[in-house]
């Protein structure tokens, strides 16, 4: 991790504390650093109206997710968990941020990944079983702001490799909000994700990373969850997800030619994933998908 005495991560040949170290307090006030993430990264450092903002859709979000974990049982569909979310969001004058998105355009109201599936599991009429793993993700919309996050649930008696990538992914996540506060380095979290991962004999999915959220669905910086080299500070007011996606096996995957957005491990062991939106504060971080 760099430090304010270390020599600039820029290249510029100065210590950090005298050229990039971000002076937050003036900074903010003058809107010098908004304007230069804006300009250099195209990184939304967020005002306090939009925080405010973004901290209800995300609570939110929170919620609805907190809700439909607690229907995911023996039995029930996919699809029935996507349909009782979609009545949470008429309930709340909410809209779905995934319904619709993308090229081809996502088909429901939520994200349910099973068993091998890293990531865009699509919910369909398939009932869930004994021995199961889930992850449900959900982002809101909410006056125009986004809130993103997502939990795994586990369908009665679990094998231990299904027990430990969720276990361990659950930590990766923990591990890395721990450390969030101004002038760390995004790579920071990469490193602490990675480091934890190898330890528990799991590895890290590459395909697919963490990101700015808040104004639009996926902002810039994008957050990876290996090693990296993206040495940009992260400073107050940003906003960002931190979604460690933890295989049992091989850390590759591929995308489902059938609907061209489910990803699956390439070895078909099983992966896990929890996720929340972080905002970071003067003096640390908040927690914003907390229900």
């Amino acid at each position: 991790m760099i430090t304010r005495n270390d020599l600039c991560w820029c290249k510029s040949g100065k210590k950090w504390k005298k050229c990039c170290w971000p002076n937050t307090n003036k900074d903010l006030n003058n809107d010098k650093l908004r304007e230069r993430y804006k300009k250099q990264y195209q990184i939304l450092i967020k005002t306090q109206d939009q925080i405010d903002g973004i901290r209800k859709s995300c609570k939110l979000a929170a919620s609805m997710l907190k809700k439909s974990c607690s229907m995911a049982k023996e039995g029930v569909t996919t699809n029935e968990i996507n349909d009782f979310v979609v009545s949470l969001h008429k309930e709340a004058n909410a809209i779905p941020a995934p319904l619709g998105y993308g090229d081809p355009p996502f088909p429901k109201a939520i994200c349910t990944s099973l068993n091998d599936v890293i990531c865009h599991g699509i919910p369909d009429n398939i009932k869930l079983k004994n021995g199961d793993i889930v992850n449900i993700d959900i982002t809101c919309i909410l006056n125009g702001y986004y809130g993103d996050c997502s939990a795994m649930v586990a369908i009665g008696e679990i094998s231990p490799d299904k027990q430990l990538v969720i276990n361990t992914s659950y930590q990766c996540l923990m591990n890395a909000i721990d450390i969030l506060k101004p002038g760390i380095m995004i790579s920071d979290i990469g490193d602490i994700i990675e480091s934890y991962a190898e330890k528990q004999g799991c590895s890290v999915v590459t395909q697919f990373v963490g990101h700015g959220v808040g104004i639009q669905f996926h902002e810039a910086p994008q957050v990876p969850h290996h090693y990296n080299n993206i040495n940009i500070p992260i400073v107050e007011g940003m906003t960002f997800t931190i979604e460690p996606m933890i295989n049992a096996g091989v850390s590759e995957g591929y995308i489902d030619t059938k609907n061209n957005w489910t990803a699956r491990t390439l070895d078909g062991k099983p992966s896990a994933q929890w996720e929340h939106t972080l905002l970071i504060t003067p003096n640390g971080h908040e927690i914003l998908t907390t229900a």
